[in-house]
């Protein structure tokens, strides 16, 4: 994408490790901390975007993370902490996008949830809950985008190689 000359601004909740990015494509390139579950960030991340490079073609949906645990043993906040960021988290980002892109006549939202957003998964309910909601949000912006120009596409991926199941993750103890 940066080889073909698009811009980008690569968000992470800790942009340590992009720096390569903005050092390679310095014109091209914003790093920006974000916090998708807090919705003044996401549109900060939008406006500078707009602000830098004049439009916003492609808003990519992609934070995520899932703990492993019974519905029984995992809290209540556990449970709202997967739902602000699996859910909100493309709620935020696409609610501060959606202007941008009308005035334009044009836009993409790409969506990543999760085979998990089809199928909830044993030790995974709020993570499925979230990405279960994600689905239904993706299909009715579908529908309400598509007369604006915007398009909206899900990615409903299995599982593959990223640190899901590695740090990002907590694993609950099951009791006996």
């Amino acid at each position: 994408m940066l080889d073909a000359g698009d811009n980008l601004v690569a968000t992470a909740r800790n942009t340590h490790g992009l720096e390569d990015l903005s050092d390679r494509y310095t014109a091209q390139v914003i790093l920006r901390p974000l916090d998708v579950t807090d919705f003044g960030a996401a549109q900060a991340a939008v406006d500078a975007a707009v602000e830098r490079f004049g439009r916003l073609d492609v808003v990519a949906n992609v934070a995520g993370y899932g703990n492993l645990g019974p519905i029984e043993d995992t809290s209540i906040e556990d449970f709202r902490a997967q739902t602000d960021t699996n859910l909100f988290g493309p709620i935020h980002l696409s609610k501060a996008a959606i202007p941008i892109m009308r005035a334009q006549g044009s836009g993409h939202i790409l969506n990543f949830s999760s085979v998990g957003g089809r199928i909830g998964s044993t030790g995974r309910a709020p993570y499925s809950a979230a990405k279960f909601g994600v689905e239904g949000f993706s299909e009715a912006m579908v529908t309400e985008l598509a007369p604006l120009g915007v398009k909206v596409t899900i990615f409903e991926p299995g599982g593959f190689r990223t640190d899901f199941a590695g740090s990002s993750q907590t694993i609950h103890m099951i009791r006996p």
